[in-house]
């Protein structure tokens, strides 16, 4: 007789890897140090190269992944052939979470606080009954970027916005994505709802967009998409128990920051945490939230910066 998973039962962690072994060794060994390491599941999902260039990373990274220990367990999955970002998210997920009913999902590119699988567990048992929310993040933006109000007293908040840097969910939540987008012609010819769907970010929308035309590979879009359409949020830490290391240039989604900006402090310690009793949005929060991703003049002019300096780059290689 099976033993009857328990909500104490930690979630298993997932990463996708590709071709970036230095990236993904320094996410393997951050989270090595985790409190709750040695009792959590690694699974490790590999994609097959996409080129013959590619082969030789995509081998370096599975010659390290073999290797790893420090955790209950450790599985590999190869894939033989490309998938694509998208493609090897969705079905890897589905594949975890339709086992254990819970995951949690990290990026190859994220130095991990040591207490992030314990705030990770923790904050999805607290809101696994929570119909509202869809999604749990480890990821907050830089004092720099966002400003969390002095009297705000809780240790976490809620967004519009799906993370995809460092997140968790639940089986029912995974399951109720529609991931061919099939209101999507009406979607697009509703400026109301776009609005609404930007109240996320100025760049939602236009991110849509893309992938239905697509322009881009993104999963994270489209369950950004279906947390918007069942009127659902994602929880955030006020600090961050991640900093991303991925903004080099060499993310398949991941702008270079030439001026660090993205550079996290992250939180360590184990504590029990003071969550937000009502799923509302707070006002001034939220907006200060939402000028990371507003479309301004001057991000304008940084991004036309970035091109020539790296325009000049491949001139002098050429």
């Amino acid at each position: 007789m099976k033993k009857k998973k328990t909500q104490e039962e930690l979630a298993p962690i997932i990463i996708f890897v590709y071709n970036r072994p230095w990236h993904t060794q320094k996410t393997i060994e951050a989270l090595q140090k985790n409190f709750l390491a040695k009792q959590s599941l690694l699974f490790i999902f590999s994609d097959g190269p996409k080129s013959i260039p590619d082969k030789k990373h995509v081998n370096e990274v599975r010659d390290y992944i073999e290797k790893i220990n420090g955790f209950k367990r450790v599985i590999v999955i190869k894939r033989f052939k490309n998938l694509g970002l998208a493609n090897s998210v969705i079905k890897g997920v589905r594949q975890i979470i339709n086992k254990y009913g819970k995951v949690i999902v990290l990026e190859d590119d994220c130095i991990s606080s040591s207490s992030l699988i314990m705030y990770m567990n923790k904050t999805l048992a607290f809101y696994e009954k929570e119909g509202k929310i869809f999604s749990i993040t480890a990821y907050n933006h830089p004092s720099s970027l966002m400003i969390v109000p002095n009297d705000y007293k809780f240790d976490t908040y809620f967004s519009f916005r799906a993370g995809s840097q460092c997140w968790g969910t639940w089986r029912d939540r995974w399951m109720k994505v529609d991931w061919d987008v099939k209101d999507y012609d009406r979607f697009i010819r509703n400026k109301r709802q776009q609005k609404c769907f930007n109240c996320g970010g100025d760049d939602r929308t236009s991110m849509l967009v893309a992938q239905m035309n697509k322009k881009i590979d993104s999963w994270a879009i489209r369950w950004d998409y279906a947390h918007f359409k069942n009127n659902a949020f994602c929880v955030y830490p006020v600090v961050s128990f991640i900093d991303n290391i991925g903004h080099d240039g060499t993310g398949v989604h991941s702008k270079l920051d030439l001026f660090n900006k993205y550079k996290n402090k992250i939180l360590n310690t184990q504590k029990s945490y003071n969550y937000p009793k009502d799923v509302v949005i707070n006002k001034n929060l939220i907006t200060n939230f939402q000028k990371v991703y507003r479309k301004t003049f001057l991000k304008h002019i940084k991004r036309i910066m970035i091109k020539l300096i790296f325009y000049e780059k491949w001139k002098k290689k050429i």
